[in-house]
């Protein structure tokens, strides 16, 4: 999500006259887009942003701002606990960048923060920022207000509201005439996209029916509003890949109601099922957080009972960061010690790895059409691309090119990795 809107302030500020440079060197501003949604996030851009004091001794132009859910949250105590910072801008007003950069110049600081109903930057074309040319973002909603108990997002980001599907339709026909071969679909809850006469459903059918070489994927879906019509489309379409991302959280009841999930985990299992009886070869991948206010040995054991059953293909996996200004921060006490929620975040990655391994390992002696998306990074002698399982494979180069599609066996694996052989 930061890196399309990273996208989107290229394409505001080259429209208004300024360009982007790769060498910090010879920057006069330096914009930093951030996360809020979890303290270690926080952390690593104020320890960015003092290590550019030094940078900014021997280059006195150079002025620093920070963008996004960051400088929503903390606005002006940004501006007066880091010192070196000239500039803050919430994720709702990159529109005013341009002002606020001449406001800079002009000796003062400069903020704006103000969330909006209606902003969408939907008739922004974003400049495609260290794009391989193959696989684009395409932003389809903003917002989210689901007010998850522990979830900053909905005070950084605000209410929900979608674009105008022609829009998004065309910036994708557009984007695979340019040689694009793969466009993910983003929000903080795309399932709950809605439009006058167009739900998700319809927009993902009307995406998919752009071309068949194009591949559509999507981040990320709400368990609560995954519905049997989209998995319907999926299936009808063979280049929506075959990946759902579904974050579940925990695998206790009591965790989910005092998250404010507003699902329970019978109807997460009627979910999973429902996505392996429409398609029985999508992968499914997850979000979980350790450590939550209250969780008992018990309520970690149900996640870790949830994760044996439903065997994720991967999980993004986190101990509990309390965030001020949640309904849990307020409410809720965050009273697990660090080193034990530390303990079952491991747990819980152990097990991961060991499904992910196990799953990794029946792919083996498989065929797969491959993305080709480039060179692999241990190799030049080989490449790498994803399969519409979103899973990495990696194989000889020989004849192979990026942008293409390839059909490739897998041979042997790891637990994040296949690695096969070209057979076309």
């Amino acid at each position: 999500m930061n890196f399309a809107d990273s996208e989107v302030v290229g394409a505001i500020l080259t429209g208004a006259g300024h360009h982007i440079v790769t060498d910090l060197n010879e920057a006069t501003f330096m914009l930093i887009n951030t996360c809020a949604i979890r303290d270690n996030a926080e952390q690593r851009v104020r320890h960015r942003v003092r290590e550019l004091r030094a940078l900014q001794t021997r280059r006195h132009a150079l002025r620093i701002g920070i963008l996004g859910c960051m400088a929503e949250r903390l606005q002006h105590q940004l501006m007066s606990e880091e010192d070196n910072l000239s500039l803050v801008c919430g994720p709702d007003a990159y529109r005013s960048l341009p002002q606020l950069i001449e406001q800079v110049r002009g000796g003062a600081a400069a903020a704006a923060v103000e969330l909006s109903t209606t902003e969408t930057y939907a008739d922004i074309e974003p400049v495609r920022l260290g794009a391989n040319g193959i696989s684009a973002y395409i932003s389809i909603m903003r917002g989210c207000q689901n007010y998850c108990s522990y979830c900053v997002v909905p005070y950084t980001r605000g209410r929900e509201r979608s674009r105008d599907p022609q829009t998004i339709v065309r910036e994708a026909h557009t984007l695979f005439q340019r040689g694009y071969r793969e466009v993910t679909l983003l929000g903080q809850n795309v399932n709950s996209y809605s439009w006058p006469g167009t739900g998700f459903p319809e927009l993902m059918d009307a995406v998919a029916s752009i071309d068949p070489l194009l591949r559509v994927r999507f981040a990320t879906s709400h368990p609560k509003d995954l519905s049997d019509r989209l998995l319907e489309v999926m299936a009808s379409h063979p280049n929506i890949c075959r990946c759902i991302h579904l974050p579940v959280q925990s695998g206790s009841n009591h965790m989910l109601q005092l998250m404010n999930r507003k699902y329970s985990v019978e109807w997460y299992l009627d979910r999973v099922d429902a996505i392996r009886r429409y398609m029985p070869d999508c992968s499914i991948t997850t979000d979980v957080i350790a450590g939550f206010s209250g969780e008992t040995l018990d309520d970690h054991q149900a996640t870790l009972d949830l994760f044996h059953r439903v065997r994720y293909d991967y999980a993004y996996m986190f101990k509990y960061s309390e965030r001020e200004g949640t309904y849990a921060s307020r409410h809720l006490p965050d009273d697990i010690a660090d080193a034990e929620k530390t303990r079952r975040l491991n747990e819980i990655i152990a097990l991961q790895g060991e499904i992910a391994l196990e799953n990794n390992r029946t792919e083996v002696g498989r065929e797969y059409e491959v993305l080709v998306e480039g060179e692999s990074h241990r190799s030049h002698e080989q490449l790498f691309g994803r399969n519409s399982q979103n899973k990495v494979i990696v194989f000889d180069r020989r004849d192979a090119q990026p942008g293409t599609y390839r059909h490739v066996r897998v041979d042997t694996c790891t637990a994040a990795t296949l690695i096969g052989t070209l057979i076309d």
